[in-house]
């Protein structure tokens, strides 16, 4: 893929430096009553907050993905002291989907057991992989059964990956008719889109309908494969969206203290012909400001453990905007892991 120029690269940084200031300011509305309290019920140090869009919520910089330890089968023990403890920190955005753990759900299940004591203290999305109407409707009610709730925040699309999902989406009897329908019926708030494959479905998809969120994946390696910063964060921005990033660390496989698995292993897991040899080059800390450091309202991070989650909250608490200087350098540095660190773009989709 060709890249973009020095010039063309110091253009952009400098629109997306502008951006994310107007992200920040453009639409400084205090949360609703209807909103989750942002510090929850606690006295831990408040982490930065961003405004999610228009929606009016600030969200906290740093989010709790639904992966990792929230999806792994018969895991209660593990997961659900994970989001109690998110809770308790301060974390007031949790993303998770109806696909996470597999037909069990298990990642719905262990957040909803927190949910239905703490429900107040999250701004609680998911999503629906359905590309139909009925079907989305069925896993719609079945997350709120799951997740212990009436009603969810957010509501996304998951996945919008190719032209095809874009048009299966939009269709006569396509999901987007469950979404509108969910959220004239209140039961729920906003509406989001979702994908980590290509930026052009993604830009189609926000021209036909003012979503409200979308989660998009952004890591120090994005430039090198199938940028969604050249057009869609511009974009998304443009459209005063609450953008949420994802895939920060590339599943760890930005960070040099991941060890690659056995390539047997690699060769038969589903992220197909994406073979790392080698670690990355970046602590958590780097991987975690570069994608801050763009106009993002918040980025969500899967945790394995509570350890690891306080390390992330600690970062994000002290956190500061990189230089154009210190992007520049990471992305550069990325390059030779920058496959590996995007293994989601280069997975079939057939």
């Amino acid at each position: 893929m060709e890249k973009p120029s020095d010039r063309e690269l110091g253009g952009r940084r400098a629109f997306l430096k502008l951006g994310g200031a107007a992200a920040a300011g453009l639409v400084a509305h205090p949360a609703s009553a209807q909103t989750p309290d942002p510090q929850g019920s606690t006295a831990a140090p408040a982490m930065p907050l961003r405004n999610l869009g228009r929606t009016g919520y600030k969200a906290g910089i740093f989010s709790l993905g639904g992966q990792a330890a929230l999806e792994r089968a018969h895991n209660e023990a593990i997961a659900v002291p994970i989001v109690e403890r998110a809770l308790d920190l301060g974390v007031n955005y949790i993303d998770t989907s109806s696909i996470y753990g597999g037909p069990e759900r298990w990642s719905e299940r262990y957040i909803g057991a927190v949910m239905k004591q703490r429900r107040a203290q999250a701004y609680l999305a998911s999503k629906t992989k359905e590309r139909t109407r009925d079907g989305s409707m069925r896993m719609l009610e079945e997350s709120l059964k799951l997740l212990q709730t009436d009603h969810l925040d957010l509501w996304q699309l998951h996945d919008i990956g190719m032209p095809e999902d874009v048009e299966a989406v939009f269709a006569k009897g396509g999901a987007m008719e469950a979404l509108r329908q969910a959220q004239e019926q209140k039961i729920v708030r906003y509406l989001g889109v979702t994908g980590h494959f290509r930026p052009a479905p993604l830009m189609e998809a926000i021209r036909r309908h003012p979503f409200d969120t979308i989660l998009m994946a952004l890591n120090a390696a994005d430039r090198h494969h199938y940028s969604f910063l050249d057009g869609l964060l511009p974009l998304a921005v443009e459209k005063q969206m609450g953008i949420i990033g994802m895939k920060v660390p590339g599943r760890s496989r930005l960070l040099a203290s991941w060890t690659p698995p056995p390539l047997e292993q690699q060769k038969h897991s589903w992220e197909g012909a994406v073979i790392a040899t080698t670690p990355g080059p970046f602590s958590m800390r780097e991987a975690l400001y570069y994608s801050l450091s763009h106009p993002v309202s918040t980025v969500i991070i899967d945790c394995d453990s509570i350890a690891q989650l306080e390390e992330n909250v600690h970062l994000a608490r002290e956190f500061t905007p990189l230089s154009d200087r210190q992007m520049a350098s990471l992305a550069a540095r990325a390059e030779p892991v920058s496959k590996q660190a995007l293994f989601f773009r280069f997975v079939s989709r057939g």
